[in-house]
């Protein structure tokens, strides 16, 4: 445990809790809503925010959150009224963030290959302490908005006209959840990389659903996964000198990998147990036992 002598994995490492604990925590919504990839254009624009910061020399993390916020708003104004056009926009959106932010960060004084790789694929060594106290600060604002209106949230990512009847604001919880993504984004930049923190925010959840039959155990199960595999992945990348990035998401995904093995002996052990007795062929076949039988509205799948 030698590396925790040294202040710069110390960081790295609360840096990695925090990014564990709130991509899966904003990512369960977006794949209930089947935006598993918008973590991904929010990161391409939040790198424009990020050549801003260099630029003006301010810090890169707070003019990456705000330039994610917005870009995040305008794709969500983009989803909701952009019938025609709209994935031409988002496309636009998407590749001009990008490039704005490779172009801004080389005319920047100091600007160079080396800052830049380090933003698109996480960096031990460049979380600073101030890093910390930004990540922190943001890291508490989500965590707040993901359990604080979990209710309101689930159920405008399962049925957005259920919940407009119901009369909750859909559209300012809308903007709320990608707001919170865009968040999300800035905070697991400086561990994962822009270009891979949407894969953290969908591969831990997508674990978890292969186990858990609820919204409460997916969300629970995939921030423990998250969470295992951030800490995981900056261990092994400290030992290996990898990228700590690309070794968290590849942990991910065979934590996946495992979990889908093991789920189909676990369905049909579910199955054999609810079926009523003599009855053979719910032996033989996965049987998906349906909400509403008795086990409460917490059995719903994600």
């Amino acid at each position: 445990m030698e590396f925790l002598q040294f202040a710069f994995m110390q960081r790295a490492l609360l840096a990695a809790v925090l990014v564990g604990v709130t991509a899966p925590a904003v990512g369960i919504y977006l794949v209930q809503r089947r935006q598993a990839l918008m973590g991904d254009g929010i990161g391409h624009v939040a790198m424009t925010g990020v050549g801003l910061g260099f630029l003006m020399s301010t810090n890169p993390v707070w003019m990456a959150t705000l330039v994610a916020v917005l870009g995040a708003v305008a794709m969500e104004l983009i989803r909701s009224y952009g019938r025609t056009h709209g994935d031409i926009a988002l496309a636009l959106l998407f590749y001009g963030g990008m490039a704005g932010g490779v172009m801004l960060i080389n005319l920047a004084p100091g600007g160079s290959n080396a800052n830049l790789t380090s933003y698109l694929f996480g960096s031990l060594s460049t979380v600073s302490a101030d890093d910390i106290v930004s990540i922190c600060l943001l890291a508490a604002f989500v965590m707040l908005v993901t359990l604080g209106l979990r209710r309101q949230l689930f159920a405008v990512s399962q049925d957005e006209e259920f919940a407009r009847v119901t009369g909750l604001p859909v559209r300012a919880l809308n903007l709320l959840v990608a707001i919170t993504a865009a968040v999300t984004v800035t905070v697991a930049m400086r561990v994962v990389g822009l270009l891979l923190v949407s894969a953290l925010m969908v591969v831990p959840v997508a674990a978890a659903q292969q186990l858990a039959r609820s919204f409460r155990a997916t969300f629970v199960i995939a921030v423990l996964v998250g969470t295992g595999v951030t800490l995981a992945g900056t261990v092994t990348s400290y030992y290996q000198d990898v990228p700590p990035g690309a070794t968290i998401v590849l942990l991910a995904i065979a934590v996946f990998v495992l979990l889908t093995a093991l789920a189909a002996p676990l369905s049909r052990r579910r199955a054999r147990a609810a079926a009523p007795p003599g009855e053979a062929a719910a032996d033989t076949c996965d049987v998906a036992v349906p909400s509403g039988t008795g086990t409460g509205g917490d059995d719903v799948r994600v």
